[in-house]
């Protein structure tokens, strides 16, 4: 185990930031988590756990002991008549285990192709895009508790998913009364894949996919290309323009909630749920604002998608996460004056 220190984080933030860590782990094995907690000198530290950073915005340099999680691996874990479990390690790309398992013919995950970020994120988050949630696919995942030392593992019910949710982001007080964050360092996720495999394709833009390319009855091998396609068209890459994806939850009213909006914004995009809530486009009414293109600093909002804001000065000159919260703040306000909707961000502010 080695810590180091003053260590910059700008490239393990997507967003580009410039911070840095007073004191960074890399964490390669379950065994360098035991090493700090069995060191005195760092086992009674706050601990920050950092996987892809994809979902951060750092507002400064980081004071916590920095816990960078590097574990690697993927495998079949077991094989039945109507499913096959797949585990892949915390430090995995998520993008590259969804690319995995349709090379090996499992399919389920394609509608989440190209969601930045590690796998050890994806139930933190509880990930989600065109119409799959991480937790319509998950089985279980191994854990480490950061202050004990004790490995643990919990199922779907234990990690209480919600949109955008789970344990991992609630204080002791927080979901079903067990309140994880800060508390675990994810080592393992695993998950489910149904044999009896069935398209997800209930988004306008899989729809239009559908009508362009004439395929009703797509294979998850082209759900996966068309959302990659889907998803650079309208999303900047990381590498390229420092950003965190969607910045926004999209957020749910009530049906009398939805009618009111319509009849005030006849085109605002929105979806049906199965509880019989509408969950409403977060970028259409960020779009409505007229916030494409604006700028607070060096900080700005995607000229081609309103959800998504960006580093617009680059590595040389990046925004800082003051500017950021600050054009988040003033977009928030700006979306509840016009149409009484308080959004939420989706990444964590250190």
């Amino acid at each position: 185990m080695l810590v180091e220190p003053n260590t910059p984080l700008q490239a393990h933030n997507s967003f580009g930031i410039s911070a840095k860590a007073l004191q960074l782990v890399r964490v390669h094995t379950e065994a360098d988590v035991q090493a700090v907690l069995a060191d005195t000198a760092l086992c009674n530290l706050p601990k920050f756990v950092l996987g892809g950073g994809s979902n951060i915005v750092l507002t400064g340099d980081v004071k916590p002991l920095v816990l960078k999680v590097e574990i690697k691996g993927m495998c079949l874990v077991e094989e039945t008549d109507k499913a096959w479990v797949v585990e892949a390690a915390a430090g995995e790309n998520w993008h590259d285990l969804v690319a995995w398992t349709l090379d090996n013919g499992w399919p389920g995950l394609e509608n989440l192709a190209l969601i930045p970020g590690s796998v050890g994120a994806s139930p933190v988050q509880n990930i989600g895009a065109y119409g799959v949630e991480l937790q319509d696919r998950f089985h279980s995942l191994d854990a480490i508790d950061l202050t004990t030392g004790q490995a643990f593992s919990l199922d779907a019910a234990q990690c209480a998913f919600g949109y955008r949710d789970s344990v991992f982001k609630h204080e002791s007080s927080g979901a079903n009364g067990l309140g994880l964050a800060g508390k675990a360092l994810i080592t393992r996720v695993r998950f489910l894949l149904r044999k009896d495999w069935k398209p997800v394709l209930g988004y306008l833009d899989l729809e239009r996919k559908m009508a362009e390319t004439g395929i009703s009855n797509p294979t998850a091998r082209q759900i996966f290309e068309w959302v990659c396609a889907i998803r650079q068209a309208k999303l900047p890459d990381p590498a390229i323009i420092g950003n965190a994806g969607s910045f926004f939850k999209n957020p749910t009213v009530t049906q009398d909630q939805c009618d009111d909006i319509i009849a005030r914004e006849p085109k605002v995009v929105h979806y049906l749920l199965d509880d019989g809530r509408i969950k409403l486009a977060a970028g259409w009414l960020i779009d409505a604002c007229g916030w494409k293109g604006k700028t607070v600093g060096n900080a700005g909002v995607y000229e081609k998608q309103a959800l998504v804001l960006v580093n617009v000065g680059g590595k040389e000159h990046p925004c800082t996460g003051g500017e950021v919260m600050t054009l988040a703040k003033a977009i928030q306000t700006s979306v509840y004056e016009r149409f009484g909707i308080r959004l939420e961000p989706e990444p964590v502010v250190v």
